[in-house]
């Protein structure tokens, strides 16, 4: 049975995708910040999860992870590095250190870190997959948003470099684009969102569940097939020419 870490597991695209996972036959820790939130996603799988509070951005948290994971199952085949967090819409010049590093810290280097304990255990039992959830802002970004749009940016180059250097040891990463998934965090959009040119409008959202069915594909490839890069949108939202 394959094991799978899913990060971010407390809620929205974190909870659809494991959950997913969960009733494909995986075996899922559940790491996020929230114990309860987490306890919530396990519902109806305790069998089959294992809940390990995790603060990404901190390096012992995350080693502390990936050694619950080995200890209970004894590999990992799979990492969806999907924890994320942002801060409120700031123009650049009024942008806070603090919000930057905060931003920086989970959805950089927390991807980093577990990205880094994934590829130990998975070298040494013959391989595995990352998939990294990118976000449409790793391609076009939104005004207002630096430190997102900078870390979503960030991830492609890392899920470049992974690939790049997974494929000495059977280690395959793909990125998951995601455009306006229906969650708790989308919700404003339909109440307006700030646009290219500074204009206030509502977006589109879409059905989270087809983000946990596009990582659910990918968890299932063959190590030797790959999607590097996927986009997953509302079909109508203001992606392709954006700005």
């Amino acid at each position: 049975m394959s094991v799978a870490v899913v990060t971010g597991a407390g809620s929205g695209v974190g909870r659809a995708a494991a959950r997913t996972l969960l009733e494909a036959g995986f075996q899922v820790a559940l790491a996020g910040r929230r114990e309860d939130a987490l306890t919530e996603t396990a519902d109806g799988f305790a069998d089959r999860t294992l809940v390990v509070p995790t603060d990404v951005s901190r390096e012992d948290s995350v080693v502390a992870l990936f050694d619950a994971v080995v200890a209970k199952w004894g590999r990992v085949d799979v990492l969806f590095n999907n924890a994320g967090t942002n801060v409120r819409a700031t123009p650049i010049e009024e942008f806070s250190l603090s919000a930057w590093e905060k931003v920086v810290g989970v959805n950089l280097t927390g991807a980093f870190l577990c990205a880094r304990e994934a590829f130990k255990v998975m070298k040494t039992h013959g391989g595995g997959r990352i998939i990294n959830n990118g976000s449409i802002s790793a391609t076009v970004p939104r005004p207002h948003a630096v430190a997102y749009n900078a870390t979503k940016h960030a991830m492609t180059g890392l899920t470049k470099s992974l690939s790049l250097e997974g494929r000495a040891h059977n280690i395959a990463c793909g990125q998951i684009d995601i455009g306006n998934a229906a969650t708790a965090l989308t919700e404003r959009m339909g109440q307006g969102v700030l646009q290219a040119n500074f204009e206030m409008k509502p977006e589109p959202t879409f059905d989270v569940q087809h983000v946990a069915d596009a990582v659910l594909y990918q968890a299932q490839l063959p190590l030797n097939a790959n999607v590097q890069f996927m986009t997953v949108m509302a079909t109508t939202m203001p992606y392709i020419g954006r700005g």
